[in-house]
């Protein structure tokens, strides 16, 4: 929770945090070398927050992969990111009278029901929204790491306690399994119940917090992500500056980069994680092919 001032204190500290931060090694030798996240998986190529856009960002060889978490009316946490279901589902069609489509009024059952993924592709015609707990299998199978975001937490009260429940129960709060998860939220008190909670857990705020006010950040959270438009090198500069919960220097992985211009721009900011739609594209661009 304090400025670093001792450069070989940062150096131990960083080399301890390496495996559990994907930017740490990397800022720790003077290289700055991003993490590329895909974004609802790989979204640019498959239907979003879906196994088959996980698979997707499998087979183009990346391991962090983001997603979003919400609450159906009868308890069953599902992943999608909008709070209602009509952009990315057939909603409309199958229950017309049912407007606005809102998640949390519609049961775990009602929502298998639905086609998520004819809205993107014919391709994908028959691809549902899947559960967290089906969700968390697959990213297991093709032993990815999940940067998992709680949406819309004031909705759905309770929802930090039984996302880690969940997390618990599929055996992702281990100690082999931590370095593998990292757990954000655009809500600040969110993230701060998910440290209370489950203090080993990494945490990361969606957002720019002012530099004046980072030191209260860091006492709950160990990444700071912003939208990429709102970044520069100094202010990557002051968040790296201070230790977060863990003792370990905060981080910042910026959102949603998708062309190749922009994530040169984001990387010289030296940035610690890029999160993109497109990861294959970042990737060339910074030529970690």
């Amino acid at each position: 929770m304090h400025a670093r001032v001792v450069a070989a204190t940062v150096a131990a500290v960083l080399g301890t945090a390496a495996l559990l931060n994907p930017g740490a090694a990397a800022r720790a030798g003077g290289v700055c070398e991003p993490a590329v996240i895909a974004h609802r998986g790989a979204s640019g190529y498959a239907p979003e927050n879906t196994l088959v856009s996980i698979d997707k960002a499998a087979q183009l060889g990346f391991s962090w992969v983001e997603n979003d978490v919400q609450r159906t009316k009868d308890g069953e946490l599902v992943v999608i990111h909008d709070d209602s279901l009509q952009r990315t589902t057939n909603v409309e069609q199958v229950f017309p009278g049912r407007a606005p489509w809102k998640v949390k009024d519609f049961t775990a059952a009602e929502i298998a029901r639905l086609d998520a993924g004819s809205w993107y592709s014919p391709a994908y015609a028959g691809t549902r929204v899947p559960t967290l707990d089906q969700y968390m299998r697959r990213i297991e199978h093709n032993h990815e790491k999940l940067l998992l975001e709680i949406k819309n937490p004031e909705l759905y009260p309770g929802i930090e306690q039984q996302t880690l429940k969940l997390l618990g129960d599929d055996g992702w709060l281990d100690h082999k399994h931590l370095g593998r998860l990292i757990v954000q939220s655009f809500s600040a008190d969110s993230i701060r119940t998910v440290h209370e909670l489950e203090p080993a857990v990494t945490t990361g705020y969606l957002g720019s917090p002012t530099v004046a006010w980072l030191h209260q950040y860091a006492g709950f959270t160990d990444l700071v992500n912003p939208p990429y438009g709102s970044l520069s090198k100094g202010y990557v500069a002051a968040v790296h500056a201070f230790d977060g919960p863990h003792g370990r220097p905060l981080e910042v992985f910026a959102w949603t980069v998708n062309d190749a211009a922009t994530a040169r721009k984001v990387a010289g900011y030296d940035v610690d994680g890029i999160i993109t739609n497109k990861p294959d594209v970042v990737r060339a661009a910074l030529g970690s092919d």
